[in-house]
């Protein structure tokens, strides 16, 4: 049975790396008393994979991992077994059954959604935020930067990389939501795209003085995106399947 958790992280939680936080959930699961299935062969490790990983220094409302389990209690019991096991930082908030059909978080990702603000301490630049947006990201029929990548540079188009790209001003200060490609093949970060912005403004960019929020990961299908932690279903009862 395949089973697709979502969980948050946050406060000093940030500062764990994904392998390390693989780790930890390996762990909640046995202390959990989750009956996770197992792989073959000599070295058995509990069938697990991650969505997206999240870089250090960023927290999430919207992180996922799917498991596969012999047997499997109700979501609600399974919820709070894990989050009984879990620190300060770390909490599950959903526990459903995949259908035979859905894909696996990994494989299905195509965006992210952020939430990105000043850290205290920092100033933004005097701008006209929503005029600035307007003309750097919605005018032009393309967007055209240069990525460093470890071997080499790599021109991307940020108009077709940017699914949505807004600003609200909170207590006087810019707080930018982001919808970018993810994935395997067009993984596009927070960073990039305010860089750039930044560089339109005429005004430099710290990438330490924001702090990025992932609220969610989505899958695409024909109609457009939508969230990883739709799919599936509830589990209401203990089920053996």
């Amino acid at each position: 049975m395949k089973i697709r958790i979502r969980f948050r992280k946050y406060g000093v939680m940030k500062f764990v790396g994904h392998l390390d936080i693989m780790r930890y959930f390996q762990k909640c699961m046995r202390r959990a008393g989750i009956d996770i299935a197992y792989s073959q062969g000599f070295s058995p490790h509990q069938l697990m994979s991650f969505a997206a990983p999240l870089g250090v220094g960023i927290t999430s409302d919207g992180e996922y991992l799917d498991i596969e389990v012999n047997a499997a209690k109700s979501s609600e019991e399974s919820l709070r077994a894990l989050n009984e096991v879990m620190v300060e930082g770390m909490e599950a908030v959903s526990y459903r059954r995949l259908k035979d059909t859905d894909k696996k978080a990994m494989s299905a990702v195509a965006a992210a959604a952020y939430q990105v603000s000043l850290k205290e301490g920092y100033e933004a630049p005097d701008a006209d935020y929503e005029a600035a947006i307007e003309a750097f990201y919605h005018k032009p029929e393309e967007i055209l930067i240069t990525k460093q990548t470890k071997k080499s540079e790599k021109i991307l188009d940020l108009k077709k990389l940017v699914y949505d790209f807004r600003v609200q001003i909170e207590e006087h200060s810019p707080v930018f939501y982001l919808k970018l490609s993810a994935g395997s093949v067009d993984n596009v970060k927070p960073e990039i795209v305010l860089s750039a912005f930044y560089r339109f403004l005429g005004e430099p960019f710290d990438p330490l003085s924001v702090q990025i929020h992932r609220l969610d990961v989505y899958g695409e299908t024909d109609g457009g995106f939508f969230s990883l932690g739709d799919a599936g279903e509830e589990i209401t009862a203990i089920n053996n399947e």
